[in-house]
């Protein structure tokens, strides 16, 4: 750990590992209280969504359609605390069918993922979420 005066690594990682907490308790509102009211949402393999209010539905939609566990979560903060990165291994289920998917019948999955962010003034300005989801579609498709 580099201490720069002011522990903006710390303090990003906090922010982080808070983030992934809330995600985890399924506490959307937690997790929205460590955006920043335009955060950028990079969806994997989709468009990007601007705002909290935007992200607030994303959560809502998921909800609606996966049960999902972050487990063995590694989050690697630069320096300065303005990026961040997370790996992680999602243990899911998959509860409704989602738009364009195989149907949802309560198939289980394990998928490893991962997310990039930027962080400003104590808040996550982006946050850029990867997994592969041909792997997905085989686990819960079969």
């Amino acid at each position: 750990m580099k201490i720069d005066g002011t522990r903006s690594h710390d303090r990003a990682t906090e922010l982080v590992l808070s983030y992934y907490a809330a995600f985890n308790r399924a506490d959307w509102d937690g997790m929205l209280a460590t955006l920043a009211e335009t955060v950028a949402h990079d969806l994997n393999q989709g468009a990007r969504e601007q705002g909290r209010e935007a992200f607030a539905a994303f959560l809502e939609r998921m909800a609606r359609h996966y049960r999902e566990q972050l487990r063995d979560i590694v989050v690697m903060v630069s320096p300065d605390g303005t990026r961040a990165a997370a790996e992680y291994v999602v243990h899911g289920e998959y509860l409704n069918t989602d738009d364009g998917l195989p149907e949802a019948r309560g198939q289980r999955y394990v998928l490893p993922g991962g997310a990039f962010f930027e962080i400003r003034e104590g808040k996550i300005e982006r946050v850029s979420n990867y997994y592969n989801l041909g792997h997905w579609i085989a686990q819960v498709g079969a």
